[in-house]
C-alpha cells in the first residue's frame, strides 16, 4: 500500500546527508537529554520572521529568473500560508528544524532557517508533507503523534506519492541549516524512490554527486517508520550563489 509514497525532507535533505555521515554522534546527541541542545520546543515567536524578511529569503533560494515568478508561502501560528501567487508553477518557502529527522538532535533549533525553491511537481508531492507535519507540530501534538497522523494520512491517501522529476534549488547565502560551522552550501537535490546511487554515479571519488538513502519520518529513535519506503536524494553543488557571486568549494 504504501509503495511508492514519501515523506519528503524537502529543504532538509542536506541534513540528511550531512546527518548521514555523522550518524553516531547525532544518535549520542539524540538520545542523551543533558546534553541535547534542544530538548523541547523554543516559544513560537523564536521560529517566526516578519514577514517581508521571510519573503525576501525564500526568494533568494533560487536565481531571480526562477523565484521572481515563484510562488512565496511563509510560516504563521498555525502553519504554513500563500503569501505571494505565482505564475509558474515553483515554490518558495524557508523550512524550520522540525522538517529534520525526528532524532535529529537540532529538530527544535529555533535558528534553523532553510531556503528552498522547489519546482511544479516537488510543490505537488513534497509540500505537503511539510505542510502537514508543520500544522500537527504547531497545535501541539508530540512527535508519536505527527508520526501516527501522518502514517494515517497516507493510509487513506490523503498524502500524494512522489511525482517524477522533483527538483530543488537551496542557493541562499543566508541559509541557516545548523549550528555545525560550514554547514551552507549552495546545491541543487533531486528526489527519487529509492535506487542505487551508482546510476547517478554518486559519492564516488571526485564525483560532484551525493546521495543518501533514508526515511525522512525515520531516525533509530522511531524503528516502526521502517514501514516507510526510503527516499533516494541526489545533491550537487554549485559554483554560485543564487545571486551569482562566486560559493567557497564543497
Amino acid at each position: 500500500m504504501l509503495k511508492n509514497k514519501v515523506a519528503a525532507i524537502t529543504g532538509f535533505a542536506l541534513l540528511a546527508v550531512l546527518g548521514a555521515a555523522n550518524h553516531a554522534m547525532a544518535q549520542d546527541a539524540a538520545t542523551q537529554d543533558a546534553t541535547t541542545p534542544y530538548p523541547k520546543m523554543a516559544p513560537i515567536e523564536q521560529y517566526l520572521m516578519d514577514r517581508d524578511a521571510e519573503i525576501g529569503l525564500a526568494r533568494s533560494a533560487a536565481p531571480d529568473a526562477i523565484s521572481h515568478d515563484a510562488s512565496i508561502v511563509v510560516l504563521t501560528r498555525h502553519g504554513y500560508e500563500t503569501a505571494v501567487e505565482g505564475k509558474n508553477g515553483w515554490v518558495c518557502w524557508v523550512g524550520r528544524g522540525w522538517l529534520a529527522m525526528f532524532d535529529h538532535p537540532e529538530f527544535w533549533n529555533p535558528k534553523v532557517r532553510a531556503a528552498e525553491c522547489i519546482n511544479p511537481p516537488a510543490a505537488r508531492s513534497v509540500l505537503p508533507y511539510a505542510y502537514k507535519r508543520t500544522e500537527l507540530i504547531l497545535a501541539g501534538h508530540s512527535k508519536q503523534e505527527v508520526i501516527a497522523a501522518i502514517k494515517a494520512a497516507i493510509d487513506k491517501k490523503e498524502l500524494p506519492p512522489l511525482e517524477q522529476g522533483t527538483v530543488s534549488y537551496m542557493m541562499s547565502k543566508s541559509s541557516y541549516l545548523t549550528d555545525g560551522g560550514g554547514h551552507n552550501m549552495p546545491h541543487m537535490m533531486f528526489y527519487e524512490a529509492e535506487k542505487d546511487g551508482t546510476a547517478w554515479g554518486a559519492n564516488l571519488t571526485n564525483s560532484p554527486v551525493m546521495a543518501v538513502n533514508y526515511w525522512y519520518l525515520s531516525g533509530e529513535d522511531y524503528p516502526q517508520l521502517k514501514a516507510f519506503p526510503p527516499l533516494s536524494v541526489f545533491l550537487i553543488a554549485a559554483e554560485k550563489w543564487s545571486d551569482g557571486t562566486p560559493a567557497p568549494p564543497m
